[in-house]
């Protein structure tokens, strides 16, 4: 429903509060508490909300109330009503208040006034000014190096991206286990759970046991005599396993080679061709749902180097095991004596190879994209600034080591001084939900279609999540409504919806908890990066002008990639792109929206965009008139498919309904229904062809739509 259907809130009644299913005393209460609010803020302002939203609302009333209450209060407010706003007071105790109250005059000069005010322009001084942002920044993170940096960035003509902290050597690894001001060895490292184990405490490790767990496992792996550098593989869930093995690999100087668990043989292969695999670490089976999953087989399957075989939990381990392959207790056995000796960690240069991770390659062979040395900094950077990651958080996102996040997961927490909360199984239920409440996680990191799925089955309710300081979300496309339900499970906390790339090892847009937040929308450049909306010329639009483009980057981002393995990655990144202020930008293939709030809006990538009669939108932009015209629809997938013969694409919608076991509404109707919507809201000459019921969307395995594959499979069928 629009926000054109709800009542602004001085119109409100206790009637329209009793018709969502409130009791009438409840609903009296709430009215009366509703009236002291616009009597004090207004019936419209963003204070209004903000007391709504922290003095009036629980979880426990519907969400049809939240709704009425959010959408009547923004009524007449335009675009990006902000869903949250920082307290100038706890805004000064966040880590980038902290780091410009002690700092900002010396960053900006006269022009500093407080960390709200004056965030933007120090994230403008942070992208020109790399040399002092990430001194500073590296400091504050407690980053040691061995042989420290003869400067930040080394600009060079023939490397758009510069050479960062040359000569220096460090090693991640080393990082997330070394005593600092952030930790002691009792702290907390990993928290975790397995699926069905939900009346159990929650399973701790404190830094002093990952440091010997890793430390022993290193200690193993030499035995192995790779050579240094060697690439090792991990296809596993991530657990507190994946995780000891992941450090292990980096802190002795070999490269992890990061394979996602869903693969089959073929996908599994194709990688650890690509990166030239050793070895590999694996698991047996998979247990989800009370249902055990070969993995094991699947890397047999794909003709693995050797492989190190751990057994999963409640597995009897009965497989036999190929002649050169080895059990996880006899691989340990290897490192006996070696128990509680530390690992001297292999020190490396900052371009040196880490971790070897792969684009989705759902249309053709993966890109094969190192992390280097530097860029889990980048990783934990993000965690600092836009999350406020720090000592005594609990870090949770549901992901796996065979994507970026769950790496950025791992630095983004131990880096940081965090813990990294782990729940092995599926994150759709009510185990995760209670694990979330159990673990007393402080970030939950989430992809929109995991909140649609909670939203959909109510699987957080009687959860108390309120020890959430705030959300963290990424991976496709957030929707408005999804954000606010999010937002209600833990009282009002903030969503901060970041975007960014596997080769960048972090983001480029994100929000910040020193920015008002709106839905399903980004506040501002991640810190340390600039970016630009190019023009139908192909040149960038003011950078404080309200339009929509492809998304270029300025081409100096700490930690980014500045390799591929197996394709050029000046051709990949840089080719063809313009020249801005002497300077060549990085190509990302996003298309974003600034408005003229000057919040940005996602809308897809460049290929997703469609053509209707003249007209350039995104798939994205249609998708989310279309979501919201029907109760029935789960989620819906736009894309402009040519006729035979060509001629101007027509629009047809793939529709996925929330019951399709149920009769199909009548798509003849539903037709009209989106004309009228997208007709109304987007534009009066767009009209929908044809709409499609499906099962479900295809998707990669990190969970974007592959609507190329639709926009195939609908062309042949004409």
């Amino acid at each position: 429903m629009g926000i054109e259907n709800y009542k602004s809130l001085d119109c409100i009644t206790v009637a329209d509060i009793a018709a969502l299913g409130i009791t009438s005393e409840n609903a009296e209460q709430l009215h009366r508490q509703l009236s002291g609010i616009i009597q004090n803020y207004g019936a419209g302002a963003p204070q209004t909300w903000h007391n709504i939203s922290k003095h009036l609302l629980t979880p426990e009333l519907p969400f049809s109330f939240h709704q009425m209450m959010y959408y009547g209060c923004y009524k007449y407010y335009g675009p990006d009503p902000p869903a949250w706003l920082p307290d100038p007071g706890g805004a000064k105790l966040t880590n980038i208040g902290k780091l410009l109250e002690e700092h900002g005059k010396e960053f900006l000069g006269s022009k500093y006034v407080d960390p709200i005010s004056s965030f933007r322009d120090f994230q403008e001084f942070s992208a020109t000014n790399p040399e002092v942002f990430w001194k500073f920044l590296l400091g504050k993170m407690n980053i040691s190096f061995s042989i420290p940096p003869e400067c930040i960035l080394r600009e060079d003509p023939t490397c758009p991206g510069g050479h960062w902290l040359p000569r220096a050597t460090m090693n991640p690894a080393k990082n997330c286990l070394s005593l600092n001001a952030q930790r002691t060895l009792e702290d907390i490292a990993v928290i975790w759970r397995d699926e069905g184990d939900d009346e159990v405490p929650v399973n701790k490790m404190t830094f002093k046991e990952l440091r010997s767990s890793v430390w022993l496992v290193a200690h193993a792996i030499e035995t192995l005599k790779l050579e240094k550098g060697s690439a090792i593989a991990i296809d596993m869930p991530m657990d507190v396993n994946s995780v000891v093995i992941y450090l292990a690999i980096v802190l002795a100087g070999y490269v992890v080679v990061s394979i996602a668990d869903s693969f089959a043989p073929a996908e599994i292969s194709r990688r650890l061709k690509i990166s030239e695999a050793k070895a590999i670490f694996t698991q047996d089976l998979i247990i989800r749902n009370q249902k055990k999953l070969p993995l094991y087989s699947r890397v047999v399957d794909a003709q693995s180097p050797m492989a190190i075989v751990i057994p999963t939990r409640g597995s009897s381990f009965s497989m036999k095991l190929r002649g050169n392959d080895i059990s996880w207790q006899s691989f340990l056995e290897r490192a006996n004596g070696f128990e509680e000796v530390e690992f001297v960690a292999v020190e490396q240069t900052a371009e040196a190879f880490t971790n070897i991770l792969f684009s989705s390659g759902t249309t053709a062979e993966p890109k094969a994209i190192p992390w280097t040395v530097a860029t889990p900094f980048k990783s934990a950077a993000d965690g600092w600034c836009h999350f406020d990651i720090r000592k005594g958080d609990v870090v949770a996102w549901p992901t796996n080591l065979g994507w970026m996040m769950g790496p950025w997961l791992l630095y983004a927490s131990l880096l940081n001084g965090a813990s990294i909360a782990l729940y092995n199984g599926s994150p759709l239920g009510s185990g995760f939900a209670k694990f979330v409440q159990d673990a007393k996680v402080t970030m939950l990191g989430v992809i929109p279609s995991i909140v649609r799925a909670w939203k959909s089955t109510n699987a957080t309710a009687t959860y108390d999540w309120s020890a959430i300081c705030c959300f963290a979300s990424t991976g496709e496309a957030s929707n408005a409504d999804e954000d606010l339900w999010l937002m209600g499970r833990a009282r009002y906390k903030p969503v901060i919806d970041s975007c960014g790339g596997t080769e960048l090892g972090g983001a480029f847009i994100a929000g910040s908890l020193l920015q008002p937040q709106s839905l399903a929308a980004f506040s501002t450049p991640a810190l340390g990066c600039s970016l630009f909306i190019l023009s139908e010329d192909g040149f960038p639009i003011p950078q404080d002008s309200p339009g929509i483009g492809e998304i270029a980057l300025g081409p100096l981002i700490f930690g980014a990639s500045s390799s591929l393995l197996n394709a050029d990655h000046y051709d990949v990144y840089f080719k063809q792109m313009p020249v801005w202020n002497g300077k060549v930008l990085r190509r990302h293939g996003d298309v974003f929206e600034r408005t003229s709030r000057g919040y940005y809006h996602a809308h897809g990538r460049c290929d997703d965009a469609m053509n209707l009669g003249g007209i350039k939108v995104s798939s994205v932009e249609i998708e989310r008139v279309c979501n919201s015209v029907d109760d029935s629809i789960l989620e819906t997938a736009a894309i402009g498919v040519p006729p035979p013969g060509g001629g101007p694409e027509r629009l047809v919608i793939t529709v996925v309904f929330k019951e399709p076991d149920k009769p199909i509404l009548d798509l003849t109707n539903l037709a009209a229904s989106f004309n009228s919507a997208l007709q109304k809201k987007l534009n009066p000459l767009f009209k929908v062809a044809d709409v499609v019921p499906l099962p479900s969307l295809p998707r990669t395995a990190t969970n974007k739509v592959m609507r190329r594959v639709l926009r195939q499979q609908f062309s042949q069928s004409d």
